[in-house]
């Protein structure tokens, strides 16, 4: 029987693109399934090719910006799953924008839904993670250190959920609870296939830079989700895991100008 078998996940951002592998992802292994959202729809989606695998999963609508209705999401989950074993904070929010031409109310949304709305769910979650010894798992990015221009307001919010992960990790260690990060590298997801590979030669550019030669799938973040929160890596708390093909060892920032210069009307 799985080691996970009994156990549940609750998935931010679940309705799409990375949160919505990795929710499939737990729910093979055994696991009943929590994605959370702000449209109903494709979280529908998301249960649906759940249970078509044979596999358990729940859907829950929330604004992970708003603390009152994520503590009825929380709520919610513990009481359809019967518990809550692992908490995956993947929603996020971002757009390509010169910074020069960002608002500020633009900057802010993002770093609320990445950087606050992380923050609530891991407050709400963390009696329910107590009890069980459970895990956090936030989605970052690689220029949560380096850089990438056309994306301050992600890398301001990623860069502050990757100190929360170190800071919770070092915190809630005492209580058995463990906290990493995986920070994905460019991934063929339905959203950037229709936002960021819009014409070949900005792939192209992209793999050039990736030693491992190609764009990410869904799956490589998903195995690694997996692994950090299972039993195999019981005594990994406070890392983040860069799953990018290597792309972040050449720094990242000229890789992407193509892309930026195009967004940003230079191009």
């Amino acid at each position: 029987m799985s080691g996970w078998s009994g156990k549940s996940v609750l998935v931010t951002g679940g309705g799409s693109g990375l949160g919505r592998a990795m929710a499939q992802r737990f729910a093979a292994e055994g696991a009943a399934v929590v994605v959370l959202g702000r449209r109903e729809e494709p979280l529908l989606e998301s249960v649906a090719l759940i249970e078509r695998a044979g596999g358990r999963g729940f859907a829950v609508t929330c604004d992970v910006r708003d603390p009152e209705q994520v503590q009825a999401a929380i709520a919610f989950t513990a009481d359809r799953a019967g518990r809550l074993d692992v908490l995956v904070n993947n929603a996020a929010g971002n757009f390509i924008c010169p910074s020069e031409q960002l608002s500020p109310n633009g900057f802010k949304s993002v770093v609320d839904i990445v950087l606050n709305g992380g923050f609530n769910c891991s407050r709400f979650a963390f009696e329910h993670l107590r009890r069980v010894r459970g895990v956090i798992l936030n989605i970052v990015a690689t220029y949560a250190w380096l850089a990438e221009p056309g994306v301050v307001h992600s890398a301001a919010a990623k860069a502050g959920l990757l100190a929360m992960t170190r800071t919770l990790a070092a915190e809630w260690g005492q209580f058995g609870i463990r906290v990493n990060a995986v920070a994905p590298g460019p991934i063929h997801t339905e959203g950037t296939d229709k936002n960021l590979w819009v014409a070949p030669e900005l792939e192209q550019a992209m793999v050039r830079g990736i030693p491992l030669g190609r764009i990410g799938q869904p799956s490589d973040v998903a195995e690694a989700a997996l692994w950090l929160c299972g039993e195999q890596a019981a005594w990994v708390s406070g890392t983040c895991l860069t799953v990018d093909g290597g792309q972040w060892l050449s720094g990242g920032v000229y890789n992407f100008r193509t892309a930026y210069e195009r967004f940003a009307g230079k191009g």
